[in-house]
């Protein structure tokens, strides 16, 4: 069994993903033994009829609050991973990430607008991740409008409009919250991958987003390992360019938008999995991303398992975790391609 999961990495990864989840779910304030979790859900499917052995506390605790919370990290580390994949292969570079062109930042702006300036009550607790959604979008959508241009759109026009867009909208959250008065350190959070959303709702209003942008990623593969000739070149093989890094940055950037807008801003996932899927299974994007949506889930998992538990009973915020493991790792990355721009 064991051979058989290290030789097929998708076996592989789908078995790390289920003790990820495992672990997310039993692990915390208070431990949840592996029959409970088992108990609880062939009950809940209906294959079981509950034993009385396990507080109602405990079922509640399990399916109200950490399923959701594990489901919504997966779906998020799924979508930074997926789209990093899908970035580096379309930047042909691997240090491209979801945050090159902007979703970040303007995400950052729209969720420190909503937490600075009077919202709409309608939308409650969802103020910050529509108005985090919706910045990410715009974001992404002015630095595609300032990239076009009749010829096509550049790779490197892209990246500098999506850095000057990126550090525009920094600038100015910046000097929101530091005219902010009570919501300061709520908005702190946020930027460093903290989440106060709890429930099924949050899951269920990423869920399409994430959906849609990673399944049109799944079905990007082929398209991405044309690229890698270069744009001439693809071009000459039938593929057509424009149309497809259109289809992929959309795609990519929508999946990223709706991971930050529930979870935070969280770094370093969308790096660090695809370069170590591409490492490890070679280069092939019909695999890489696949694989990089499996490991990203898993690797957020873990890392917001440790966050949790770094400080008990207090918890960090997921992306100073991923941060501390995903800088040393970027700098080993930045040393092994100096000099190079594609690899």
């Amino acid at each position: 069994m064991l051979m058989r999961l290290t030789r097929n990495p998708y076996l592989l990864n789908s078995a790390l993903l289920a003790v990820a989840l495992l672990l997310s779910v039993a692990v915390g304030a208070v431990p949840v033994p592996p029959g409970a979790l088992l108990e609880m859900f062939a009950v809940r499917l209906g294959a079981a009829a509950a034993s009385g052995e396990w507080p109602q506390t405990l079922t509640t605790i399990v399916l109200n609050i950490r399923l959701p919370h594990t489901a919504l990290m997966a779906l998020a580390g799924a979508a930074l991973a997926g789209s990093g994949a899908a970035y580096q292969g379309l930047f042909r570079n691997p240090l491209a990430d979801p945050y090159l062109i902007g979703a970040a930042s303007g995400a950052g702006l729209g969720a420190v607008l909503a937490m600075a300036v009077a919202w709409p009550a309608g939308l409650g607790r969802y103020a910050v991740p529509a108005a985090a959604f919706l910045g990410a979008l715009g974001a992404v959508a002015l630095v595609y409008a300032l990239a076009s241009s009749g010829a096509g759109m550049p790779t490197a026009s892209l990246i500098l409009a999506g850095v000057a867009v990126g550090s525009f909208a920094t600038a100015l959250s910046s000097y929101l919250m530091l005219r902010s008065q009570g919501e300061l350190r709520r908005t702190l959070a946020w930027l460093l991958g903290g989440t106060t959303l709890g429930g099924w709702q949050p899951v269920g209003a990423m869920l399409p987003y994430i959906g849609v942008g990673l399944g049109v990623l799944l079905l990007s593969g082929h398209a991405l390992n044309i690229l890698q000739f270069g744009e001439e070149q693809a071009q000459q093989l039938g593929l057509r360019v424009k149309l497809a890094k259109t289809v992929i940055i959309t795609a990519a950037s929508l999946a990223t938008a709706a991971a930050v807008a529930f979870a935070g801003v969280i770094g370093f996932v969308g790096l660090i999995v695809p370069h170590m899927a591409r490492f490890v299974w070679g280069g092939d994007y019909r695999r890489v991303i696949p694989l990089s949506i499996l490991g990203g889930a898993s690797a957020l998992l873990l890392a917001d398992l440790l966050a949790r538990r770094a400080l008990a009973p207090q918890s960090l915020p997921v992306g100073v975790v991923t941060a501390l493991v995903g800088a040393p790792f970027f700098l080993w990355l930045l040393r092994r391609v100096r000099g190079q721009t594609y690899w």
